[in-house]
């Protein structure tokens, strides 16, 4: 099902550019839009019968909480919402369970596609594991606050410059960017690049 047109994420200027991170520059994940506008409940069943056939599982819908799910996800689909409150509102959905089966990597596959679109001018493998930690969140594997600093870190590192000074999220190190490594320096640190990259690779002098 295709996703609407990506919101314009808080602090964004207007002429479409990408904000250099600041004091008081708000979280990516309060970029705003109807995130679930496109998707009907009929593409989400159908999401979910998909998964179902690939994972070897009979398709089938809860008979406690299906109709309910399915009504209450139709009558929220124009809200306007932060990115913040989908992922919340995805992963209150797969508690739910309003499907019988797979019904977690349903809503964490939206949550993924929501995501791909929205930060799609990340390099490839950054947006790879931003896309997994949001899906990861609302599949229950990951929690908040993880997915939070992985999320802001990731996007935030699009726009360094040598000379920006930065922090990571819980302020645990601190320093000024030396220099800028190509994406693929950055494989193999998993969620927590961000922070073990900048020591390692020496971009983080004192300051």
């Amino acid at each position: 099902m295709a996703d609407e047109t990506p919101a314009r994420p808080s602090g964004t200027p207007d002429d479409g550019g990408h904000r250099r991170s600041g004091a008081g520059e708000q979280s990516p994940l309060q970029a705003r839009a109807a995130f679930f506008k496109n998707w009907n409940w009929q593409s989400v069943t159908d999401l979910n019968r998909r998964l179902c056939a690939r994972g070897g599982a009979q398709y089938g819908v809860n008979s406690e909480s299906g109709s309910a799910a399915g009504a209450s996800w139709e009558a929220g689909r124009g809200v306007e919402r932060t990115l913040a409150e989908a992922l919340e509102e995805l992963r209150a959905y797969h508690r739910r369970a309003p499907f019988l089966f797979f019904k977690g990597n349903t809503f964490a596959d939206i949550a993924r596609a929501l995501a791909a679109l929205l930060f799609r001018e990340l390099p490839a493998v950054s947006l790879k594991e931003l896309t997994s930690a949001v899906a990861h969140y609302v599949a229950g594997v990951l929690d908040r606050e993880a997915m939070v600093e992985i999320v802001e870190g990731l996007s935030q590192s699009a726009s360094f410059q040598a000379g920006d000074r930065v922090k990571t999220r819980r302020g645990s190190l601190r320093g000024v960017v030396t220099r800028v490594l190509e994406d693929k320096a950055r494989r193999g640190a998993g969620g927590w690049w961000r922070e073990r990259a900048f020591l390692s690779a020496g971009k983080l002098a004192a300051g």
